[in-house]
């Protein structure tokens, strides 16, 4: 297991307090716009963030742990029954017993399915919701179960002290995924390895930081804004960034499960 990379191992960079927790923290955007084929007949009447684990849509446990973390604002992309989600959560979300505004999320929503009639992918959506974010956010797949997961502040403000285009939390490889996707350095830069390389692969967990410059030229030729509703892969970028020593990882051991089917849903609910 690599060890964790020094520039994610303490807390030594002093910034300004932040609005709940001491530290600064930034908006988050949360990918909920698939048509989620894998887990139909599920899907067929309900977009796959609003399926619920343990008596919560997928997307709350997200939601919640924004809140705990002091983060303010998200922005939630749709298209599939992307209606459903927006009267679900409207544009605030508060954990209940908290009153306080500073404990409170502010949702704004990139509908892309009544703007293009379909999902733009995961770099599409993000080139799309851009203007609704700011130069660093966060982004977590609203189909992805970490309850362990904490978008801290710290690791924001880390993260800005720094150059890299992207931070990736990368986990041990699940059995559906035994390959993986980016390898992991010593000095904690994620890797695009070659097919025949031997170094381990980990799997990208769908959450990350990310600054919007990753979403300009060199690294991508979308439109600001993506007004033409270009659909577009991440991976291609953050293999070009990574190939340009631009993209840091973290490896999270916490529980993680990608919602990909009917069974993996089952099993978490009955667990």
């Amino acid at each position: 297991m690599p060890t964790v990379p020094s520039c994610f191992a303490d807390s030594s960079i002093t910034t300004a307090p932040g609005p709940a927790h001491g530290w600064a923290q930034v908006p988050a955007l949360l990918l909920a716009a698939g048509r989620g084929e894998r887990m139909r007949p599920l899907t067929d009447a309900c977009p796959k963030p609003l399926l619920e684990v343990r008596g919560r849509p997928l997307l709350e446990w997200h939601l919640r742990a924004l809140v705990e973390a002091g983060v303010e604002r998200a922005v939630i992309n749709t298209a599939w029954l992307g209606e459903q989600i927006g009267h679900r959560f409207s544009d605030v979300f508060a954990v209940e017993g908290k009153r306080d505004k500073r404990e409170q999320l502010s949702i704004s929503y990139s509908h892309e399915g009544r703007d293009f009639g379909r999902a733009l992918e995961t770099a599409g959506g993000i080139a799309r919701a851009l203007p609704q974010l700011g130069p660093v956010f966060w982004l977590a797949a609203g189909d992805v179960f970490a309850p362990d997961f904490t978008f801290e502040a710290q690791a924001v403000q880390r993260f800005v002290a720094g150059d890299a285009l992207a931070h990736l939390w990368l986990v041990p490889n699940p059995p559906h995924h035994p390959r993986g996707d980016f390898g992991l350095s010593p000095e904690g830069l994620a890797l695009n390895l070659p097919a025949q390389d031997p170094r381990p692969r980990y799997t990208y967990s769908t959450i990350a930081l990310l600054r919007a410059e990753l979403f300009t030229a060199p690294w991508c030729d979308i439109a600001p804004g993506n007004p033409e509703g270009v659909a577009a892969p991440l991976a291609p970028l953050l293999r070009r960034a990574m190939d340009a020593g631009r993209v840091t990882a973290t490896l999270h051991t916490g529980r993680w499960t990608d919602v990909g089917t009917p069974e993996r849903l089952a099993e978490l609910n009955a667990g």
